[in-house]
């Protein structure tokens, strides 16, 4: 197969999402990541590829999830600003015809910009951050909540595909070379761990 030709179609199985006690954020997106991909496979064909994806920012020891109303989007706006927390990415991939499943997790450092009060309100009145977990969306051409990126840009997008290439490769699929410079070109980003990631070493 060559990525970058797929033929997709999309779902959204119903998993709870409450933490676990005492769950690290690697474990939780993982979890779920793989209770996701369970989930879809039940409705799958012999020969699919199911991928689920699971992403949460990590401010310390505390999950900030999507935000409930303008009120906590604003505090978790505030929270974040002039800090640097985490993203975790924890991907599933499951072959229908082997029943094999891999998993990955891509963890990106975030460093937030010391955006201003009013720039806050604005970008709340917006509706944007409630849909947004940690409030925020990265590539909002407006608000702009990050400093600089020197991670995978992808991931706080919500999918790290440099970490998919590698798990169907382990999987013995054959990859589109070039998929890393089409995610760049479209993110108009110059990744600078996108050669370490498809060589297998951690990064974040």
């Amino acid at each position: 197969m060559a990525l970058g030709n797929w033929i997709v179609s999309s779902s959204v199985p119903r998993v709870n999402e409450a933490r676990l006690t005492g769950e690290a954020p690697a474990e939780y997106v993982l979890r779920l990541a793989t209770e996701k991909a369970r989930a879809a496979l039940q409705e799958a064909t012999s020969d699919e590829y199911i991928v689920a994806a699971d992403t949460a920012v990590v401010d310390g020891a505390t999950i900030l999830g999507k935000p409930v109303d303008a009120t906590e989007a604003t505090e978790m706006l505030r929270l974040l600003r002039g800090r640097t927390h985490e993203v975790y990415t924890g991907i599933a991939l499951i072959s229908t015809a082997s029943g094999n499943m891999l998993t990955d997790v891509c963890v990106t450092r975030v460093p937030m910009r010391e955006y201003s009060d009013s720039e806050i309100g604005a970008y709340v009145a917006s509706g944007d951050p409630l849909d947004k977990a940690g409030a925020y969306g990265i590539q909002h051409p407006g608000f702009h909540p990050v400093q600089y990126m020197a991670g995978c840009y992808a991931s706080v997008m919500g999918m790290p595909l440099c970490h998919l290439l590698r798990l169907f490769e382990r999987l013995g699929q054959d990859t589109q070379p070039n998929l890393p410079q089409q995610c760049q070109t479209h993110l108009a980003y110059q990744c600078p761990v996108s050669s370490a990631i498809l060589r297998g070493e951690s990064v974040g």
